[in-house]
């Protein structure tokens, strides 16, 4: 069996390992995940989030009124409502999708991708998986990364209202 047919076989098992329709929390690298089967998240979000969250689709660049958002508060993430950016890390960067320079701590994680041929680093909520955008080095200083977000993954939270409780 080469190694294709063993990562098919794998992703395959995980449809019997995970239940149809309930959610768990693990602890991981000391972020406590909250599993959900896709059924489950389908049920939850609007289906434009859905389709970035957990099927890691792209929404169109300039559709997200996020985009535009100039007011204090925190970004979270639209499926388990993690926090994941400040508006203070927010920034302008004219691709047509919400743009950060530094995510909160341990909030996201980290992965290659390459479906585009090239390889490039996508990144998700680091509580419930859910693809968040992609990460590039052309950003402001001090970090000069550019967290490229798509708008229907995040909700903005303003400063003054309180925070919801994490999805369980």
């Amino acid at each position: 069996m080469d190694r294709r047919q063993l990562l098919k076989w794998l992703a395959s098992l995980s449809a019997f390992v995970l239940p149809l329709s309930s959610s768990a929390l693990a602890k991981e690298g000391g972020m406590t995940r909250l599993v959900k089967s896709k059924a489950d998240w389908s049920a939850l979000l609007p289906q434009a989030a859905y389709r970035v969250l957990f099927e890691e689709d792209t929404e169109q660049a300039g559709t997200s009124p996020l985009n535009t958002e100039k007011r204090d508060g925190t970004f979270i993430c639209a499926a388990c409502f993690l926090p994941l950016f400040d508006s203070t890390k927010k920034y302008e960067s004219g691709t047509g999708w919400p743009s950060f320079w530094q995510y909160l701590p341990n909030a996201v994680d980290t992965k290659t991708d390459f479906k585009l041929i090239y390889p490039r680093t996508e990144y998700h909520c680091a509580r419930c998986g859910g693809h968040q955008g992609h990460v590039f080095n052309d950003g402001p200083q001090p970090t000069g990364k550019r967290y490229c977000n798509n708008g229907v993954a995040l909700r903005f939270i303003a400063r003054n209202d309180k925070l919801p409780e994490l999805r369980s």
